[in-house]
Order: structure tokens, then sequence, then C-alpha cells
């Protein structure tokens, strides 16, 4: 069961001195998650513009590269009047950006709800390119992840672990020592009442230091959580799905088989515009690195329009190394 909380329990000294102890294994690394109370629970906060969401509804998903710039992200997206935003790479007390919870702040201006769901503790301050942006040598909380956003309130939220083994945290896994990280990839699911019924939504990021395989088999844990969280209901997921990320130079999503591991139960991808989603950022400038990672998939939907949305705003800054995703679906 997911405790829902109006905010989440820091890390400890005494867990973040484990934490540094190890040794990193598997085992301990699940020993530690069952410590933290954050690693099973879920934020929620904001307040709603609504009751009911419309049968037609405009809903965006974006990876915003741990959220530089919460308040201009919000406002890049008014032209689509999003009633609905599927959010990844979020901090939260992260010196990199400001010790800011990001979505809280990018929920504010809209008025909308907020869920946040962790998917790491970072202990570092982040890579050469993140520290110019930190204002200090510590992170606050260190909290990393994923959200989701409303214009009304969720009925009902939880928090899907893709994954337990502490693939950025165990040596096995191929971990970067210099850098532990308590947790891994997950999905934060929702239900919000619409002028249909209601629907389950999903934002997710599926892991990029891994193959086919491992996504494969994270969209079918991700897929076992809803329906066992939302038994029937409508389902639209989005999120960055890493597609491809495994295989440079050419970065091929459609050798991944997770497509059609959500075909089979009944989901389509028709709600994903053509065109690729990444672009170098002031994090990641990296303009060789041209990928589609971002998606949406669902069931009991139906697509009406889609675009990928540049992240580049009015100055021709990068807001994110990703751009977003946009669909207008139809209950029913």
């Amino acid at each position: 069961m997911t405790a829902r909380l109006d905010s989440l329990p820091p890390v400890t000294g005494a867990q973040r001195a484990a934490l540094l102890a190890g040794p990193r294994t598997a085992g301990v690394h699940r020993a530690l998650m069952a410590e933290v109370p954050a690693m099973a629970a879920v934020e929620t906060g904001g307040t709603a513009s609504a009751e009911t969401l419309p049968a037609v509804l405009s809903v965006v998903a974006w990876n915003l590269e741990r959220c530089l710039f919460p308040e201009d992200s919000a406002a890049h997206l008014e032209r689509f009047a999003p009633d609905l935003l599927l959010l990844s790479e979020m901090d939260h007390g992260m010196a990199r950006t400001g010790q800011r919870h990001t979505t809280a702040e990018m929920a504010r201006a809209p008025g909308m709800t907020y869920a946040y769901g962790v998917e790491f503790f970072e202990m570092g301050l982040g890579g050469p390119t993140e520290r110019p942006f930190c204002t200090d040598d510590f992170n606050s909380l260190g909290w990393h992840g994923n959200a989701i956003l409303s214009r009304v309130p969720m009925r009902a939220v939880t928090l899907i672990r893709l994954d337990d083994h502490g693939h950025w945290y165990s040596a096995a896994a191929g971990a970067d020592p210099e850098q532990p990280r308590l947790g891994g990839r997950m999905a934060l699911a929702a239900v919000v009442e619409t002028a249909a019924g209601p629907l389950c939504v999903v934002s997710t990021h599926l892991e990029s230091n891994a193959d086919a395989a491992h996504r494969s088999r994270q969209m079918a844990v991700l897929l076992d959580g809803a329906e066992a969280f939302a038994p029937g209901l409508p389902v639209l997921i989005g999120g960055d799905l890493n597609t491809g990320n495994h295989l440079p130079p050419d970065f091929d999503w459609r050798r991944e088989t997770l497509f059609a591991e959500a075909e089979a139960r009944g989901y389509h991808w028709d709600f994903t515009a053509e065109g690729m989603t990444t672009r170098p950022s002031l994090i990641t400038p990296h303009p060789e690195r041209v990928m589609k990672l971002d998606w949406f998939a669902g069931r009991g939907l139906s697509p009406l329009e889609g675009a990928v949305v540049s992240s580049l705003d009015a100055a021709g800054r990068p807001l994110s190394d990703h751009d977003a995703v946009w669909c207008r679906a139809r209950m029913g």
C-alpha cells in the first residue's frame, strides 16, 4: 500500500551513512529501501481549479531534466491548456535546482494539484555541467522523481516500483561508484474524474542504462501495477521510455520489445506524434544524440491529435534535453 503524505520524510543521517558504507549489493539496497519511508510514499498537494475533467483531454508528457526553470516550463505549455501533466526527472531539495520543490512550483501558476514520487535519493550534486547551477554544496533533501499534475483532485494515487535491485547502487549492476543513489525506476499512477467517467493516468521513466529486454520487463511490471490499481479503467501512460537509448549511433527505437508487450494487453501507441524528442540542453550538450524516447500509450481512449513540443523557449533557451509530447484524447 502506498502512503499518501503532505510531505516526504527526509533521509536520516544514519540512513545516509549506511548508504555510503555499503556494501554495494542488491540485498543491501533492498534493505535500505525498506527503511526509507519516502520510497513507498507519494506526496500530494496543490490546488485544483476544477472538479471534473472534460471527456476530451489535453495531456502533456515531459522529461524536464531536473526542471531548472519550473515557472518558465509551466508557462511554455500554456497554449495547450493541459488538463494533465505527466512529468519525469523532477528535483525536490537539490542544490542544482536551488533546493526548490520543482513540482509544487510548476503546479502553482496554472492552478493544479500534484502527486510526486521519488525515483532516486541522490547524494551527489550532479555532473560537471550541473554543478554551475548549484546554489549550495549540499542537497537539502536529495529527491529526484516523477510527478502528475492535474486540474482536478486525484481520487487515488499509487507508486509502482519497476525494480528494487539497485541498478544505480549495486556494483554488480554497473552503478557509478562515485555517486551512490538509493532507488530505481518507477511509475506514478492516479485516478481522476472526467465527464465520461474515471481515468487512470501514469507518469513513468524507464531505465536508460539497460537493454530492450530490461525495459520490456519494466513495462510488464508497470502494466501489472496499473491493472491492480485501477482494474478495468481506461489508462493513459506517458513518459520517457528510453527507447533505443542503448543502441548508438542509430538509437533505433523500433528494436524495443516493450511496444509489443503493451499491445498484447490492449494498449496502442497512436497517441504519440511522429518525430524525435531529444535536443542539446544546458545540462546535456550532446547534439549527436538524436532519439525518440518519449511516448504515450493508452487503452479505452481515442487519440485525436498530437505534437512534439519544442523545449526551446521564446529566447531560444532549452528548458530540457527532451521535447515534450502532447496529445488530445477522447474518453471511450
